[in-house]
């Protein structure tokens, strides 16, 4: 009798124990200057797991729902970004202190343009060489230029490839990782999220979010034929879209396969 309510004590702490690992709840804490220990405002704090974001406020203090094993990224501009584990002694001893440290840059090599450009534009246009391949157009009244993308000549071929060779590319990417391309709409509904995308061209959030590998974003995008010019000049909420619409286009493929 002794050991079965030995037994039953251990079953029911297990369940208590698990039962709280699942549930979701506010976190605090405060992200902190690593060097001057002084309180960081309008840092991006955003849970990958659940795609929800916020800032913190002016004295670097922040909330955000969360469970155990989320993870939490803290990005700021001209900082390095802090990836965090959400863990039993977080939930319990709210809050904690996240420090961020100031990244060190390295200059490039300084490559010289080996167009002889005079200042005027009439001249300038006509001695510079235009890529054929670009399929971007625009629209009046609008300054930015917009990509074809997808609706490129042989985008729907290389697609229903992918559908059809589990070794290609796409395949491994959007077929493989449906949990992790579901959460582009999410990253569509958070303003947090868009909002901070729009200020990004390093591929580095976009990659946490999704889960994947940063040197990936590219080899997506050019298996879904958008342009060098676009994948190396637009910013990651662009990227974002241009991803999102590739992988609705592969399931709508998929499903007609």
């Amino acid at each position: 009798m002794r050991y079965f309510v030995v037994f039953l004590f251990a079953l029911i702490s297990n369940i208590c124990f698990s039962q709280t690992d699942s549930l979701v709840k506010n976190i605090k804490g405060t992200v902190i200057h690593n060097d001057t220990k002084l309180p960081m405002a309008n840092v991006h704090v955003i849970n990958a797991s659940r795609v929800k974001g916020t800032v913190t406020t002016p004295s670097g203090t922040f909330e955000i729902e969360a469970k155990v094993n989320d993870t939490l990224l803290f990005t700021y501009v001209g900082y390095e970004n802090v990836k965090v584990k959400v863990t039993n002694d977080w939930i319990k001893q709210n809050p904690t202190k996240i420090y961020l440290s100031e990244k060190t840059y390295v200059l490039d090599e300084v490559v010289v343009a080996k167009y002889n450009l005079t200042g005027y534009v009439d001249v300038d246009t006509k001695l510079i060489p235009v890529a054929d391949d670009s399929y971007r157009y625009s629209i009046s009244g609008l300054k930015a230029g917009y990509e074809a993308g997808t609706y490129r000549p042989g985008a729907i071929a290389k697609a229903l490839g992918s559908i059809s060779n589990p070794a290609d590319f796409l395949y491994n990417i959007f077929g493989k990782r449906p949990k992790e391309m579901k959460k582009l709409k999410e990253m569509k509904k958070d303003d947090t999220v868009r909002n901070l995308l729009a200020t990004k061209f390093d591929r580095e959030t976009l990659a946490v979010l999704l889960e994947i590998n940063k040197e990936d974003i590219p080899l997506i995008l050019q298996n879904c034929n958008y342009s060098e010019y676009f994948i190396q000049t637009a910013n990651d909420l662009q990227i974002m879209d241009a991803i999102s619409a590739c992988y609705e286009d592969y399931k709508i493929l998929k499903k007609n396969k």
